[in-house]
């Protein structure tokens, strides 16, 4: 296959039945739903799953062609209704590289809660099961644990049944090389290099240019492939050779320049300087307490849950590879500091061999990790 994987493409999910249902944020941002139905399932009955890529992803991380992928996998076991979530991260839209200054408080307070209103206009009261990954679990994590979603639904939590949340949760952590980066890295290269986005496919552009030149010096540091998609993505992301998954869970399609760059696309810079204060802080916490249009979000979000757990009752499984080397250890702390506040609700699933999107878009992941998604989702 190799290049010949289309952009955006729906060949992973040809045998559902797709609509897109667009909508629009309070901040007046234009976001899609995507629902895949199963033909063989009824379109109003069942629980229904909700799926939230991370930043510089997006939908097409769920739906990819070359493996057994989430959607395919769900429609096969008795989920025949799945939706996926394109927010303002998703490199389907153009907001990562303008030169907007969004943080996961407006994800939080906009995006999800908009997204599960559109959501329930078309499922009604029926269960909704949430599968989100990195700074999509983190802003979903926010807006739950800060009560976004409690305006929209009935129930504790916004009326979610269950949330399985991918490498990172309520308390992001890094290695320190990443937390080095995350503190010099968005001044650095926007007052310094002139830059205000960070692109997988910088090693394209022009001979001498910023970009080429920047990716050249990351790639010397990247001896583990030829890939220079791949060794941005470690930059931007995490510590590591290569950073964000393990190459050999890999499909060997997957792992090459324009599939990489198609999965994982630009991001903005503004988003690393809330990770930073989180990073710093040790939980999710709001990046400008002083900013008006957020205000009745709390201050901080995981101390405004552990206040009250029985205000939001999801249970929640934390997901990890072993060789997490974005978020580290993040999913393990945040459930071991959880379970102390709601003993038994809430569950930890470390996956052996695996690091931060792997889990999700490796070629064995249908095997290895989305058994264990499974399982959890039928006993919510």
């Amino acid at each position: 296959m190799g290049h010949s994987i289309p952009r955006f493409t729906l060949d992973g999910v040809s045998g559902a039945t797709v609509s897109v249902h667009p909508f629009t944020t309070e901040d007046d941002l234009g976001l899609t739903l995507t629902r895949f139905l199963d033909p063989g399932a009824g379109a109003s009955e069942g629980d229904v799953v909700l799926l939230v890529h991370g930043l510089t992803s997006s939908s097409d991380m769920f739906i990819m062609p070359e493996h057994t992928n989430l959607v395919r996998f769900l429609h096969g076991n008795g989920f025949g209704d799945v939706w996926a979530l394109d927010f303002r991260m998703s490199n389907r839209f153009p907001y990562n590289v303008e030169t907007r200054r969004h943080t996961l408080d407006d994800i939080a307070h906009f995006d999800h809660p908009a997204a599960l209103r559109e959501l329930r206009r078309h499922v009604g009261a029926r269960r909704i099961h949430v599968i989100a990954h990195c700074l999509g679990s983190v802003s979903f994590h926010m807006s739950l644990f800060g009560g976004a979603l409690d305006t929209d639904d009935d129930g504790p939590g916004g009326g979610v049944a269950s949330l399985v949340a991918n490498s990172v949760g309520p308390i992001p952590r890094v290695h320190p090389w990443a937390r080095l980066k995350l503190r010099l890295g968005p001044a650095l290269l926007e007052h310094a290099v002139g830059l205000s986005c960070l692109d997988p496919r910088f090693a394209d552009a022009p001979p001498l240019s910023r970009r080429r030149l920047l990716a050249g010096a990351i790639s010397l540091a990247h001896p583990e492939c030829r890939e220079p998609a791949c060794h941005m993505q470690s930059f931007m992301w995490g510590s590591g050779r290569p950073a964000m998954y393990r190459h050999g869970n890999l499909r060997p399609e997957t792992h090459v320049h324009e599939r990489l760059a198609d999965l994982n696309g630009a991001s903005g810079l503004h988003y690393y300087r809330h990770v930073a204060a989180m990073v710093t802080a040790g939980r999710v916490v709001r990046h400008d307490p002083g900013d008006p249009r957020h205000a009745g979000l709390p201050g901080d979000y995981l101390a405004h849950h552990l206040a009250n757990p029985g205000r939001v009752t999801t249970p929640i499984l934390f997901l990890t590879g072993d060789h997490n080397d974005v978020f580290t250890d993040s999913n393990i702390v945040a459930h071991r500091i959880l379970e102390r506040a709601a003993p038994g609700r809430h569950e930890l699933e470390i996956l052996p061999g695996y690091g931060h999107i792997d889990p999700m878009i490796g070629k064995n992941a249908h095997v290895d990790v989305f058994p264990r998604i499974l399982d959890f989702l039928k006993r919510h």
